[in-house]
């Protein structure tokens, strides 16, 4: 594979930037993507003879970036609000029918699509290149998603590591520590945004199969406990229910109302329960302020946050 830089492009014309994006090899392209800081990436979008053919250009090759697998189930439209500086950069249509992608640039702003993506020029070329997390950029609020999420998160997880069978990207698999980092100064307002919508069973099924993870076998080691969870604000209105079970050291956790006996049963909102499982909510703070509402022990419930090694940005 020949190595492929930008360099050509800072002095190109629209025509030139045009061929460059046709005709460069999808992988030494997007090899070239990931070497290329998001600063070099910025001031190459910056001008518009790069621009426009650097958007009209990923986006007619999609196909050559999408997992057949993974394309053959995706069904739905989605339309690409681009932005640079509050300033609005074209409007642009993706329909996702069984083992195809078909693309209109330069649609109206009020094209009708099941999911509204918008993000910059550079967090764009980052995703439809397999290099950025459409999940991350949602909770870190650098993609705003209007409509579908769980298609919003099926164009995230689309494409492949060119020259490779490899999904680039599953925005499913959500890494604890990198969900604390990208929700650092996330203002709580978007957390609670987030986490009403469609995007929140991904989330919160992430964070309960992982949470056995956390728990410090050294200080659980004689503990006996029973936690029940109570979320709210779900998009049903009805709370979503797990079980927690740490038995000196082990711990098992349960999605549902399985039964039986609990020490405490913590009630809270999804978006302060994200808050507290990645690091941005103590337990603690979070009782004395009313935003943990503990039913039971209320010393069980803070001696089980005691024994979580809980994942920091």
């Amino acid at each position: 594979m020949t190595q492929v830089t930008f360099e050509p492009l800072r002095t190109a014309t629209a025509d030139e930037a045009t061929r460059f994006f046709a005709d460069t090899d999808a992988v030494a392209l997007v090899e070239a993507i990931r070497l290329a800081s998001d600063e070099e990436l910025r001031r190459l979008v910056g001008r518009e003879e790069i621009r426009v053919p650097a958007v009209r250009g990923v986006l007619s090759r999609l196909h050559e970036y999408a997992d057949p697998d993974r394309l053959a189930t995706a069904s739905g439209t989605v339309r690409i609000d681009l932005t640079r500086d509050d300033a609005r950069l074209g409007h642009h249509l993706l329909r996702l029918v069984p083992g195809a992608i078909e693309v209109e640039v330069d649609v109206p702003a009020s094209a009708p699509a099941d999911v509204v993506l918008g993000t910059g020029v550079t967090g764009f070329i980052r995703l439809v290149s397999g290099q950025g997390d459409a999940a991350l950029d949602y909770l870190a609020g650098r993609l705003h998603v209007q409509g579908d999420a769980a298609l919003a998160l099926t164009v995230g997880g689309l494409f492949t590591i060119p020259g490779t069978d490899a999904v680039a990207v599953d925005p499913t698999a959500l890494d604890p520590v990198d969900v604390a980092r990208a929700l650092a100064g996330v203002p709580t307002s978007h957390v609670r945004e987030v986490m009403s919508g469609d995007f929140r069973p991904v989330v919160l099924d992430e964070i309960f199969r992982r949470l056995p993870d956390f728990v410090n076998p050294r200080r659980a080691a004689r503990l006996d406990l029973t936690i029940g969870f109570r979320l709210l604000g779900g998009p049903t209105g009805e709370p979503e229910r797990w079980v927690v079970r740490v038995d000196h050291g082990a711990c098992k956790v349960e999605a549902g109302d399985p039964g039986g006996h609990r020490d405490a049963t913590i009630t809270c909102e999804g978006h302060d329960f994200l808050r507290l499982a990645t690091g941005h909510l103590s337990a603690v703070s979070g009782v004395l302020k009313g935003q943990l509402k503990v039913k039971g022990e209320k010393a069980k419930a803070l001696q089980f946050a005691s024994v979580l090694d809980i994942p920091k940005a």
